[in-house]
This record gives C-alpha cells, sequence and structure tokens, in this order.
C-alpha cells in the first residue's frame, strides 16, 4: 500500500503527534497514538501484502495469493530484504505447480535474501532438492534434503523428507 520509507514517515509523524497529545495531558489519545504508529512499524516489517498471500495460501487459494502479491510492483524498492525473501519464497510456492525451472530460481533467490523461520528455509530446500530430483541430481538433492531435516526441528516435514528419500532410491 505505502512504500517502505513512507510507512516510517507516518509513523514518526504519529509519534510526535503523540507526543503532542502528551504535553496537553491528554494521556488516553497519546496512547492511542502510539497504537497507531505501532501499527505501521509492524507493516514496515511485515508488509500486508505478503501477509495476505500468506492466508491465502493456507486456504490453497493459489489464485488469491498471486492477487495479492501482484500488488507488490517494483519489490527490491518497496520491500525490506527479508520481506523480499519471503516475496520470491512465495512466488516460488505459486510457481512449483507449472515451471520447475523458473521455481528454482525463486526458492534461490528467496534463500540468498534469507528468511526469517528455520522451517520456512526447510521446506524452501526440500522444494530445491525436488527440483534437483527432477533433473537427475541427486548429490544436489541429497545435500539439500539433509539441510532440511537439520533445520526441521519440529517435524513438520518429516513426512515430505521421507518420501523424498524413496523417490531418490528410484533413481
Amino acid at each position: 500500500m505505502f512504500n517502505k520509507y513512507i510507512k516510517i514517515l507516518i509513523a514518526a509523524a504519529i509519534v510526535a503527534w503523540s507526543v503532542f497529545e502528551f504535553t496537553q495531558k491528554h494521556i488516553g489519545n497519546g496512547i492511542s497514538l502510539l497504537l497507531l504508529a505501532g501499527v505501521f512499524v509492524f507493516f514496515y516489517y511485515k508488509n500486508e501484502f505478503i501477509l495476505m498471500a500468506f492466508l491465502r495460501l493456507r486456504k490453497q487459494d493459489f489464485a488469491g495469493a498471486q492477487k495479492w502479491l501482484s500488488y507488490i510492483k517494483n519489490p527490491s524498492s518497496a520491500l525490506v530484504r527479508k520481506q523480499e525473501g519471503y516475496y520470491n519464497f512465495l512466488h516460488g510456492i505459486l510457481v512449483s505447480q507449472t515451471n520447475l525451472t523458473q521455481a528454482e530460481k525463486y526458492f534461490k533467490k528467496a534463500l540468498s535474501l534469507g528468511l526469517s523461520m528455520n522451517h520456512d528455509i526447510a521446506m524452501a530446500k526440500l522444494q530445491l532438492a525436488g527440483v534437483a530430483l527432477t533433473r537427475r541430481r541427486k548429490r544436489e538433492a541429497t545435500t539439500l534434503i539433509t539441510e532440511a531435516k537439520k533445520l526441521d526441528k519440529h517435524g513438520v516435514l518429516t513426512e515430505q523428507i521421507r518420501m523424498m528419500k524413496e523417490q531418490m532410491k528410484k533413481i
């Protein structure tokens, strides 16, 4: 919706207004404005369109997720580095249904930009391992699967990792 710098500028202006309200002895208004400024700071670190795309993806609505991601016109200037990583991660998930070459590029770019959560990194590496298996690059797939297994501390991807290892035995 807003550029990342505009969000910080709006938050700073609201904080200044809040300080003014505190000096005028309007404590309730000052607190409310600080909470409003917190919303803009939150959306600086967590882009609203990426959050909406994740919600659509949870409901298996790939078209809806693609629609929300399409609202981000220039991700390199509009997003913080980790947000751009998640932007590429989501694009990789959406494209992996149809074009593995393009999905591989998105996942590699997402990993190079950085992802916050270990299970997201594990998921990206597991997806890359699947692409490597389809291209008959068994050594690369083995490395990626072991890295994904190390990162999956809660065992969320255990079933997918097991299936991937079984597919590897067939190659």
